[in-house]
């Protein structure tokens, strides 16, 4: 996901999302933990994302 979709969403929409992806990586490092993940890079991808999502939400919280 970029910065410039999350910069476009709402503060509503920016949390939805995270919590979604928060979901996503709790289930992919349980997979991850199995060994039975197909694409263990997308642990990698998928908390960048989370990151980014978090520090987008922050800057409009705080009025930036």
């Amino acid at each position: 996901m970029k910065a410039i979709e999350l910069r476009n969403m709402t503060e509503a929409e920016i949390e939805h999302t995270a919590r979604t992806l928060r979901e996503k990586y709790f289930e992919l490092r349980a997979e991850f933990a199995t060994g039975r993940i197909e694409r263990p890079h997308r642990l990698g991808q998928m908390k960048k994302d989370l990151a980014r999502c978090y520090t987008i939400l922050k800057e409009k919280k705080s009025g930036k």
